[in-house]
């Protein structure tokens, strides 16, 4: 029988923290999006993922991965964005099997509007405690973790 891989007493403390961060930095996204414009933290990450592609249309399943949801949930996420005219679904002309996910102007405005806010909500809770070399670190140590734990979700490549 192989020995377990025990945590050494500082890589412990940092797991202790990266844990509480994954539960508590969402929750306190979410509430500042509920609270200042009316989305939750997933129903933004759709609409801001819309917002950054081409035609602001990505298929369901391009969108699923990267918003970290199964197929099902995302349909009911982008059901409760088409009742309020944020989103469009139609079939992908390339592929009528897929389904494509497009911006409406109302959702690019809804975006638009609730950016700020996120934003700077990120700069309160994470980037004004850190300078640009934990800034740099942080970049380059979250993709290296969400690498191994989703090879095959596609991040942007880093900017230049």
């Amino acid at each position: 029988m192989t020995e377990p891989r025990w945590l050494t007493p500082e890589q412990r403390d940092a797991w202790i923290a990266l844990v509480a961060t994954t539960v508590w930095l969402p929750a306190a996204l979410d509430a500042q999006l509920r609270r200042d414009a009316g989305l939750t933290l997933v129903e933004y990450q759709v609409l801001s993922w819309l917002s950054m592609q081409p035609d602001r249309a990505a298929r369901l399943s391009d969108i699923a991965p990267v918003a970290n949801m199964h197929l099902s949930h995302l349909s009911r996420v982008v059901t409760r964005l088409e009742q309020r005219d944020w989103v469009r679904r139609e079939p992908d002309p390339e592929d009528g099997r897929a389904t494509l996910a497009t911006l409406t102007p109302a959702g690019w405005d809804t975006v638009v509007a609730a950016a700020p806010g996120h934003a700077g909500e990120a700069h309160r809770l994470v980037f004004d405690q850190l300078d640009a070399s934990d800034t740099a670190a942080l970049a380059r140590i979250a993709r290296s973790i969400v690498a191994a734990a989703r090879p095959d979700l596609p991040l942007p490549p880093p900017t230049p």
